[in-house]
């Protein structure tokens, strides 16, 4: 039989195949990554973005919250957000450079140590972690791919790259 017999017994017009195997694996991609932001929430309290920024801090203490939104390439608003409730938990500390009364560092207190330490695997998210994973070869084809799929779409707001997933807040 023939592949556009089988495309045709399945009920699926010739042709369209393709983007249904596309489509599926994106909605695979995206449920996986909303049941870990779940997961996490659920075990340790805080959202997906807020454990990311954790894990950040833990990795380079004394961080800015300008340098935090660079490494979660969000907006910066929604970075200060995100920050607030994690100190308002006790789970990052925010204190004035001595040299440069200014300048706000980060840093995680004890109990956001503990928290971090204790909490689910990968800490920045399962996207994040899969596409740092990723072959430069495979990820530049990605990306070509998902560019022209966003070339394809009429109304397209670009800030929308610049805010964490719904479910990860």
């Amino acid at each position: 039989m023939t592949s556009t017999a089988i495309e045709q017994k399945k009920g699926v017009p010739p042709g369209v195949e393709g983007s249904l195997a596309v489509l599926q694996k994106l909605r695979v991609v995206i449920r996986a990554a909303q049941r870990h932001s779940l997961w996490i929430e659920k075990q340790c309290g805080v959202n997906g973005a807020q454990l990311w920024i954790m894990q950040e801090l833990a990795e380079q203490p004394g961080l800015r919250v300008g340098q935090v939104t660079v490494l979660l390439a969000i907006q910066q608003a929604t970075t200060s957000n995100l920050l607030d409730g994690l100190v308002r938990k006790g789970l990052v500390v925010k204190t004035r450079d001595p040299a440069d009364q200014r300048v706000v560092k980060l840093f995680l207190s004890a109990q956001g140590l503990a928290l971090l330490e204790a909490a689910p695997k990968p800490a920045r998210g399962l996207l994040p972690e899969a596409l740092a994973k990723l072959e430069p070869t495979h990820l530049n084809i990605l990306n070509a791919g998902l560019q022209g799929l966003l070339s394809s779409i009429e109304v397209i707001d670009e800030a929308f790259g610049l805010q964490p997933l719904p479910f990860t807040v």
